[in-house]
């Protein structure tokens, strides 16, 4: 047993560490597929159609899908980087809890990743990182591949090579919305030059952009599908205020403390400034007023918190 669970331990590090290799690949991977779409948009089909000026129809579509694919290209490229280069939120050295939030966290130490405190070895509702050698704040989860404490972690995400966290979440969440609005875009965009691979007329263009366009069209309506399910999944748990540990740590907890109604849970993450709601930043007054948007205190339903004890 106790060589087993050695070897386990050894091929998680080893997993983490390939993880962290990834880094930049995947950054490379995401502008790469960017670029071919590019190509295959602007510089093969709807830029030509614009410059030509074959009808003024054909004109105003390619114009419509320009204007369209840009914007919506700098949005997902500003929040793609704004989760890539946002630290997703650390534990403040020295942290100590208030006894506010002593009593509003309660999360089972049920695994070897955490143990009683040395400094407060009496109260179990305060958590402790063994591996980070600190108290956790409510929230807090310990990211195996980053090698620290996050606060309110959602999850290691590979495509952006950084945790999904208390600071970066709502870039996560827009990153995302705007790659399905992109995608699609472009999937609707191609779909006439799809179809036509498959009739019997001749098709302009050389063999290298039909064979971009081709591969722009599949990428994109495969990204549009995987990225619709994704969104889907993490509006419900902002609707909920939860996070994808979380709702997997509570399966079996039929309330949730810190579900305030779906306007101010969306208000948690998004802030309450609607100017900023679809840009990966928040307002200088969003973030004085509310504490939830630096990841340390988060408001909860009092009438759960004292049936707790």
């Amino acid at each position: 047993m106790y060589r087993s669970g050695t070897v386990m331990a050894w091929n998680v590090f080893r997993f983490c560490t390939a993880l962290r290799g990834l880094g930049s690949i995947m950054i490379l991977l995401v502008l790469g597929v960017v670029g071919v779409t590019y190509y295959a948009v602007v510089l093969t089909n709807y830029g030509p159609s614009l410059i030509s000026g074959s009808g003024i129809l054909d004109a105003l579509i390619a114009l419509a899908v320009l204007v369209s694919f840009h914007c919506l290209l700098v949005m997902l490229l500003w929040s793609y980087f704004s989760v890539v280069f946002t630290d997703p939120g650390s534990v403040p050295p020295n942290w100590k809890p208030d006894l506010d939030e002593e009593r509003s966290d309660t999360d089972p130490l049920t695994t070897s990743e955490f143990g009683a405190s040395p400094a407060d070895s009496t109260n179990p509702r305060v958590r402790f990182c063994k591996k980070c050698n600190q108290l956790k704040p409510p929230r807090c989860h310990h990211c195996s591949v980053c090698g620290r404490c996050v606060l309110k972690m959602d999850h290691h995400c590979v495509w952006v090579v950084n945790c999904v966290g208390a600071l970066n979440y709502k870039y996560f969440l827009l990153f995302l919305f705007y790659t399905f609005l992109e995608t699609t875009l472009v999937t609707l965009a191609l779909l006439p030059q799809f179809i036509a691979f498959f009739s019997d007329g001749e098709i302009p263009g050389t063999p290298g952009t039909l064979a971009t366009t081709f591969l722009a069209f599949v990428f994109n309506l495969a990204f549009a599908l995987s990225v619709l399910g994704f969104l889907i999944m993490h509006i419900s748990l902002v609707a909920g205020n939860t996070t994808t540990i979380e709702a997997y740590e509570k399966k079996t907890t039929p309330k949730w403390r810190y579900d305030l109604g779906r306007k101010r849970n969306f208000e948690q993450v998004f802030g309450l400034d609607k100017q900023h709601w679809f840009i990966p930043s928040y307002s200088e007054e969003d973030l004085r007023r509310m504490p939830a948007l630096h990841g340390l205190e988060y408001p909860s339903k009092p009438e759960l918190e004292s049936q707790e004890f």
